[in-house]
């Protein structure tokens, strides 16, 4: 009489079920892998911006001045002292500030104006095939392209005042004014300035008006065209309108770029401007290093990157607020 073993029935598992842990592990991988490689340069970005953005806050808060520059955490805590100092318009501080303030926001409405209308008009004139195009959109491009203190001291010594080429061409040749300018000191720096920041900023917007240009389907001018719409016609209905959020990014980088714009107005007019091209930069850069009070500068700094941060959200909310509506 025999008897037969009981065994356990054997469990198999299919290859497939066996892979799916190693193939949730490959995606794993692959999805932080992005990641994981932009980790350091993240870190990088926020030592770099944050570190010292906390520090600034931090000493906007001391009456850090030459005395405690050695030890600066030695300071003594003024509180909101800085603050009220800087945003008081009756006193010299104050005042000069809100001036600073003002010829600021006029510079950057005018600049931006220019560079956006000058860059949207080449980039419109060079969408047509014409011989030299290529060499035409280069040429454009070496302001943008040369270094910022290359270019600004060039112009320096095309706004002198005796043998300067600005007023050998308004004065010596063109007679258009009774004797040559003073460009670089009294009310003409703003003009010199706006000038200086134009020709170094319209070739950006013409390069990214540009590429907008070419995702605006040629068929829509065609039918246009045949539907009798001149060239106004087309900008204003076809180009325009497609260009929205091209341009509502393209005004905003501007806008940051031009009202924090430190590099133009330093090398133009060096540590003291004009009073009618006192930039809220170079103020600041005064207030901080040039009476060395960097607890007042720091609070201006501050207050400078609120304003920044407040008119980008209240110009992020309109233009979104605008493109639901035109999608609807």
């Amino acid at each position: 009489m025999t008897t037969t073993a009981l065994k356990e029935p054997v469990r198999r598992t299919s290859p497939g079920a066996a892979r799916e842990p190693h193939r949730r592990t490959g995606r794993i991988r692959r999805v932080s892998l992005p990641y994981l490689l932009l980790l350091p340069a993240l870190l990088l970005e926020l030592i770099v911006h944050l570190v010292p953005m906390v520090i600034g806050i931090v000493m906007s808060f001391k009456e850090l001045t030459q005395f405690y520059i050695r030890d600066w955490e030695s300071a003594p805590w003024t509180g909101l002292g800085n603050y009220k100092v800087s945003v008081d318009f009756d006193a010299p501080v104050g005042e000069a500030l809100l001036h600073s303030f003002f010829v600021t926001v006029a510079f950057t409405l005018l600049s931006v104006g220019l560079c956006w209308l000058i860059g949207t008009a080449a980039a419109v004139f060079m969408q047509d095939a014409f011989r030299g195009r290529g060499l035409l959109r280069a040429l454009f491009l070496v302001p943008y392209a040369l270094p910022v203190y290359a270019a600004v001291i060039t112009w320096v010594f095309m706004f002198q005042h005796d043998n300067g080429l600005v007023n050998h061409v308004l004065h010596d040749q063109l007679h258009l004014t009774g004797k040559p300018s003073f460009w670089l000191i009294g009310d003409n720096s703003f003009y010199a300035l706006l000038t200086v920041s134009v020709w170094k900023g319209w070739p950006f917007a013409f390069l990214i008006v540009m590429a907008g240009l070419q995702n605006i389907p040629s068929e829509l001018y065609e039918a246009a065209a045949l539907d009798g719409a001149g060239m106004w016609q087309q900008i204003r209905r076809i180009t325009l309108p497609s260009l929205r959020p091209v341009n509502q990014v393209l005004v905003l980088v501007l806008f940051l770029w031009t009202f924090n714009d430190f590099n133009t107005p330093f090398v133009l007019f060096g540590r003291a401007a004009p009073e009618a091209a006192d930039l809220i930069s170079v103020h600041i850069y005064q207030a901080s290093f040039v009476t060395w009070n960097f607890g007042t500068g720091s609070a201006m700094s501050v207050l400078l990157l609120l304003f920044l941060l407040v008119v980008t959200g209240v110009y992020l909310l309109v233009t979104s607020r605008g493109r639901r509506a035109a999608d609807v």
